[in-house]
């Protein structure tokens, strides 16, 4: 089974990438982030028409996240218990969903699409809350792992940090910057201590991001931000792993790239 996750940056604008992307790829499932629309906006046709099913969460123009499935979708959920809320009208943001994918090649996971929260910069309120954002994840998915240690469960997707210096084009530049600081990366590593793997880091070395601005990404000054972690019954069947930063080119193009990992 192939697995993919990618932030599109408009899921209505890239419609066209992304059914080319499946295709492509082979892709089986694919977790997407930062989808910019509502329910009623979502190309559903264009992905039912490929094969998919698809579940959703969009309130607006901002955030969004779907889970895209040829080999089943079932038990979906939005949100985690104890999901934060944002800002004074205290909203919730649509940045996780959660189904049960794969059960048709006999390998059903528990697959979370994840778009954390950015944080914006350090003083700022978002930075608070993008924290308790993870660390209210992290205890969720802890208990789960402890309740059922053999789960095959999956965490992908946009996760805003870069938990290596790696992972950042210049350490310089990000001085005093978000995706970077040290509690952000404490709040990635806390999910590794809770017993999720990243599984990709050892079998490909790429960055999934890389800015419109300044020619980020002709000069390859991007930042690894996208990943795929799993736990260790679903570690154990990942046989490869690619990042697709052929994505990044051309016309229309996302900021960000698919992160892909082969399961058998």
């Amino acid at each position: 089974m192939r697995l993919a996750t990618w932030n599109v940056n408009s899921i209505r604008t890239r419609i066209d990438r992304v059914t080319a992307f499946l295709e492509r790829g082979d892709i089986d499932v694919l977790a997407i982030q930062e989808l910019k629309c509502r329910e009623d906006q979502f190309p559903w046709q264009q992905l039912t028409d490929a094969g998919y099913e698809v579940a959703m969460v969009g309130h607006n123009q901002w955030n969004g996240v779907a889970i895209a499935s040829r080999v089943g979708l079932s038990e979906t959920s939005i949100g985690f218990p104890q999901t934060p809320a944002w800002g004074d009208d205290q909203v919730s943001e649509a940045r996780a969903i959660r189904a049960i994918v794969g059960e048709k090649v006999g390998l059903p996971i528990e697959l979370w699409s994840l778009y954390v929260p950015n944080g914006r910069e350090l003083d700022h309120p978002h930075y608070a809350y993008k924290l308790q954002w993870l660390a209210n994840l992290k205890e969720h998915i802890a208990a789960e792992l402890a309740e059922r240690p053999d789960a095959k469960i999956s965490l992908v997707g946009d996760f805003n940090i870069a938990p290596h210096d790696e992972d950042v084009w210049s350490m310089e530049f990000f001085e005093g910057k978000t995706h970077v600081s040290q509690p952000e990366r404490d709040a990635f590593f806390a999910f590794l201590d809770a017993g999720l793997t990243e599984v990709t880091r050892e079998r490909v070395t790429q960055y999934t991001y890389w800015d419109y601005q300044q020619l980020r990404f002709p000069k390859n000054q991007g930042m690894r931000i996208d990943f795929v972690l799993a736990s260790p019954a679903l570690a154990e069947l990942v046989t490869g792993a690619e990042i697709d930063r052929n994505e990044r080119k051309g016309k229309g193009a996302s900021d960000h790239v698919p992160v892909i990992v082969e399961l058998e």
